[in-house]
């Protein structure tokens, strides 16, 4: 057995978004939402996923990523006995709860920031910021400069180099663990991060609960820089969540095999032993629904992101097919609000929903999924058939990408085995070392053995 989190799947809230809270906090008062929150967890259950991203959660000003109070859950969303109680329930159904951690940068309206408007050089929080110098001025004017991520300036970079910055921000997340039980953190841009930050992070969380998981948002670069036992235990595998958009686009299974390829064969894989993050939409992105060119696709596409080596993630309402594209710097379609309630009555699309339960199931039941071997079976532009392997026992998977039914001939794994199929009624025999198979447009078959 591996570590919870090596075995999980992912469901992705983005809270602000899916409860139709403001997009700016300018409210005094706190909105309960919070239970509204809640009415999700038995729908997330049911899909069979046994953790949830959630965030971003501190007291913020506009998106969730310019915190203004590290300790207070946003107002917009509820108070930290609201929040308290969500984790609560999602354990009584044996769902792990992991937040967003926002450390790369606060919002201006964060204290140490104000004291430095306020009090300029007098203030001791110049050395919580990285770049502030008092002969330069900003966009909004403050009279003095500071380096923001990505020159955006209602974000602005803390300077984690400074041991008071490390203290606030690893007593900041000993509050979390301590008063919610969270189980573990996103990293919010943890390619921006500094490492030494990381290890102190990876050092601290371990002694308060061993399982604690970290996992970082890295975009572009060497993961393995980041995954290794003294700093995070995963990272976003955008990589992937290319190929597997882009590979159905161009009808071009060989991009989706290369990336398992370099990522993961047992003999080079740069990534081998490693547990990646996997998904194919996000808060960030378009949602997949909107970016494939055949919406059929999309049945292929989560039998890949549940199949293949990776911890697969749902984002909110993905499971039945939302649309949703950013239009220019706005993510707001990418997040829109859902009465769970109201489109249960009436799913959009029931029989995706239901495939991805199916997917669910079959991953929980089968840990070789989370924890076995990889075999590239048979490759085709537009079929694509691998095995997952863990001891004496395994699972083949054959997907289809084409608009017309192709037959099979895919090498078994292992001789002498009895294939079942996990997705249909029939079940395959062997032939002289092969087993054959039919798929429709677009399916995909899922055999045990």
């Amino acid at each position: 057995m591996g570590r919870w989190f090596e075995e999980a799947v992912f469901y992705h809230m983005y809270p602000i978004g899916m409860t139709g809270a403001p997009r700016r906090n300018e409210q005094e008062e706190i909105t309960h939402r919070f239970p509204a929150l809640e009415e999700w967890l038995p729908h997330i259950a049911s899909l069979g996923c046994t953790a949830i991203y959630i965030g971003p959660l501190f007291e913020s000003t506009s998106h969730g990523y310019d915190t203004r109070d590290y300790r207070l859950v946003d107002r917009r969303l509820g108070d930290n006995d609201d929040f308290k109680h969500f984790v609560q329930k999602a354990h009584e159904l044996d769902i792990r709860v992991v937040v967003d951690g926002v450390f790369n940068h606060t919002g201006r309206e964060f204290f140490a920031f104000q004291d430095i408007q306020r009090i300029r050089e007098r203030s001791p929080y110049c050395c919580w910021y990285k770049g502030i110098n008092f002969g330069w001025n900003s966009p909004y004017n403050d009279g003095f400069g500071y380096e923001a991520w990505r020159n955006c300036f209602e974000l602005a970079n803390l300077n984690l180099r400074e041991p008071q910055v490390r203290d606030y921000l690893l007593d900041v997340i000993g509050f979390w663990i301590d008063e919610f039980d969270i189980d573990g953190i996103r990293l919010d841009c943890a390619d921006c991060l500094e490492f030494s930050f990381m290890e102190d992070m990876r050092r601290f969380t371990s002694g308060k609960k061993e399982d604690f998981w970290l996992m970082g948002e890295v975009i572009h670069g060497d993961y393995s820089r980041y995954v290794k036992p003294q700093m995070l235990d995963s990272v976003t595998n955008y990589e992937l969540h290319k190929g597997l958009y882009s590979g159905h686009n161009d009808h071009n299974y060989f991009e989706i095999a290369h990336t398992i390829r370099r990522e993961f064969d047992q003999n080079g894989g740069i990534y081998r032993g490693m547990k990646l993050y996997s998904f194919v939409d996000n808060h960030d992105v378009d949602r997949i629904a909107s970016k494939l060119n055949v919406p059929e696709h999309i049945y292929p596409v989560y039998t890949l992101l549940f199949t293949l080596p990776g911890i697969p993630s749902i984002y909110y309402g993905s499971e039945w097919g939302i649309q949703g594209r950013k239009e220019g710097g706005n993510d707001d379609p990418l997040r829109p609000a859902v009465n769970l309630k109201e489109t249960l009555k009436e799913v959009p699309d029931p029989k995706l929903l239901e495939w991805i339960r199916t997917l669910g199931k079959i991953h929980k039941e089968h840990p070789e999924l989370a924890n076995g071997s990889y075999q590239e079976l048979l490759l085709t532009n537009r079929q694509y058939a691998f095995a997952r392997a863990l001891d004496e026992h395994g699972v083949i998977v054959a997907v289809n990408n084409d608009d017309k039914e192709a037959e099979l001939s895919v090498r078994v794994p292992a001789h002498g085995k009895t294939y079942i199929s996990l997705t249909d009624d029939t079940d395959v025999q062997e032939e002289n070392g092969m087993i054959r198979m039919v798929l429709q447009p677009n399916e995909s078959k899922i055999l045990s053995f």
